[in-house]
């Protein structure tokens, strides 16, 4: 049986272990061949995350131009670096990038396939034939001065970054959509609820804002967070101690970087230390983790607050998405706001994930990062999407139920709440225990004993009075009636 391998043109490379025939065609070569034999896991490949593909493509371009500024590479291959590196960053050749995502090696198969492939590139460029590294070497050209243990986790920590601003963006924007629905919804008056059970009057609006508010307080502290990722082991090489590198060549390597970037990145103060720790990572996806568990909750309230359409709940409409059953005709569920639960268990899961991970360093390398970086980016990405379709799907289709939620804080016993100061709390609990042993309302009994005459009661249930304090005067009026 023929394989898609063996109808095309082969060529032979040879690294530690032997020879192996690589693709003709492909732009990677020996140890990415064996890296995918190896490791055929996760089905994610690296260049499932384009911005960890650019940001290999950063890391190397700015090595190469250190170690052309400090003699030890040639113009001609630091220029042909250069242009292959460029090639990559404007979104050429990331189909080569092929290496499962999961790997063992600590990310040496993810480096290696950067440093086949940009080789591969500038031997296509300098007129060569791929794989006839006498001209331009993976290892001694394109890897010079470096090694996995410093690349790969200063790529990482690029690749998050130009991925966070994205996260950023979208949790912005759903913030500011539910404070516009927060606006549209300020004057309906509707029951707040503790426990599940009727608490307190408050306004649909309010409830709204409360999502905006909570959404808000993480766009800062993600912020802040990534500036943790800016610090970079970059120049360490193997352990942190920088063997095989000029002693000038850390501080000018991170520095070229950042003007590559843009990004203002610094060299870690203890390189040995910076090598081995996951400490960033750990922080950078706890704070995922939170903004998980805020939108799973917002979405399990939004799945209460819909319930119905008849027979719950029903004081806003979510809007339809698709038919929500192949059985019940004219059944509508709240599909939207389940995939953004499912999504925040899977970035609770991904953190766990990257907690044992993190754990698992041992003495100068962490030999696991290869599953912090694809469950970090994995998280992001996914949180990304998610906000984007409950923003656009839900959230600015959302209709409130005015008079059903109207109707519910008439029935409700908790406005009981709202004139408890007037009746004294006494006689509001005999009130309240009486309602709910007839079914009457709060407001009939409370009108039909005298205990507080029509314009009283108006006044105590004003929208403005339950929702809100009081100001002192009005309290103290309240207080000698």
């Amino acid at each position: 049986m023929q394989t898609p391998e063996t109808t095309q043109s082969m060529r032979k490379e040879k690294d530690l272990l032997g020879e192996l025939e690589v693709p003709n065609s492909a732009y990677y070569g020996i140890q990415t061949r064996r890296a995918c034999e190896n490791f055929d896991l996760s089905g994610i490949p690296i260049n499932h995350f384009p911005e960890l593909v650019n940001a290999l493509a950063y890391v190397k371009l700015a090595c190469a131009n250190t170690n052309n500024q400090l003699g030890l590479l040639s113009d001609k291959k630091a220029q042909t670096i250069e242009a292959a590196a460029n090639k990559i960053i404007q979104g050429h050749h990331h189909e080569d990038f092929v290496v499962d995502m999961i790997q063992g090696g600590a990310g040496t198969s993810t480096n290696m396939n950067a440093n086949e492939v940009i080789a591969n590139i500038g031997l296509e460029l300098m007129g060569k034939e791929k794989g006839n590294y006498t001209h331009l070497h993976p290892n001694n050209d394109i890897n010079q001065s470096q090694s996995t243990n410093d690349v790969y986790p200063t790529a990482v920590r690029l690749s998050i970054i130009l991925l966070h601003s994205q996260l950023v963006e979208a949790l912005t924007s759903l913030r500011d959509t539910f404070s516009n629905k927060a606006l549209e919804f300020n004057d309906i008056i509707k029951m707040g609820r503790t426990q599940l059970q009727d608490a307190v009057p408050m306004t649909l609006g309010q409830e709204f804002q409360s999502f905006s508010s909570t959404l808000n307080e993480d766009i800062q502290r993600i912020a802040d967070l990534s500036q943790l990722l800016k610090e970079v082991n970059l120049g360490g090489t193997a352990i942190g101690t920088g063997i095989n590198t000029n002693s000038d060549y850390a501080p000018l390597a991170v520095k070229e970087l950042a003007k590559l970037t843009g990004i203002d990145f610094i060299l870690a103060t203890d390189l040995i230390e910076a090598s081995s720790d996951m400490g960033a990572f750990v922080l950078f996806s706890s704070m995922l983790k939170r903004l998980a568990v805020k939108l799973s909750k917002i979405s399990n309230d939004l799945r209460l607050l819909s319930m119905g359409p008849r027979c719950g709940l029903a004081e806003i409409q979510l809007p339809a998405a698709q038919p929500g059953s192949s059985i019940m005709p004219g059944k509508i569920n709240p599909v939207i706001p389940e995939a953004m639960n499912q999504v925040a268990y899977q970035v609770i899961g991904n953190d766990l994930a990257i907690t044992f991970a993190a754990e698992a360093g041992q003495l100068q390398l962490n030999a696991m990062e290869p599953l912090i970086a694809y469950k970090v980016l994995e998280s992001i990405r996914l949180l990304t999407k998610s906000m984007g379709m409950l923003e656009t799907l839900c959230i600015q289709g959302i209709t409130a139920n005015e008079e059903r939620c109207q109707e519910l804080v008439n029935n409700s016993i908790g406005i009981i709440t709202a004139i408890a100061p007037t009746l004294g709390y006494e006689t509001a609990t005999r009130v309240a225990k009486q309602a709910l042993a007839t079914g009457r309302s709060v407001l009939e009994l409370v009108l039909e004993e005298n205990l507080m005459d029509e314009k009283e009661l108006k006044t105590c249930l004003q929208p403005q009075n339950m929702v809100k304090p009081k100001h002192r005067e009005a309290q103290a009026s309240q207080n000698q009636i």
